[in-house]
């Protein structure tokens, strides 16, 4: 069974991971609001200033992290019901 530790932890996680979403999301939004047309095709990075590269790449970085963590939970998952014990054990 799981403690009480361990679901608080849980969900600090998930709101870390939430508002990291949400600061690399309010940061692209930058890029959004005033793109040039005559700097290069959308979302190309010749496009973005630096600050607006170092957003993407963190935000795609950010990406990459949290399906590598959503395996490893699965893999973890999978591994315990192969061996047949519970949460607790």
């Amino acid at each position: 069974m799981l403690t009480w530790k361990q679901i608080l932890i849980g969900l600090i996680i998930i709101l870390v991971d939430g508002f990291v979403y949400i600061a690399l999301g309010l940061l692209l939004m930058n890029y959004e609001d005033f793109y040039d047309e005559s700097e290069g095709p959308y979302w190309s990075l010749s496009s973005m200033t630096t600050s607006e590269k170092i957003t993407y790449i963190g935000f795609e970085a950010w990406n990459v992290i949290n399906i590598a963590a959503a395996v490893y939970i699965l893999f973890r998952i999978i591994k315990r019901f192969k061996r047949g014990t519970t949460w607790g054990g």
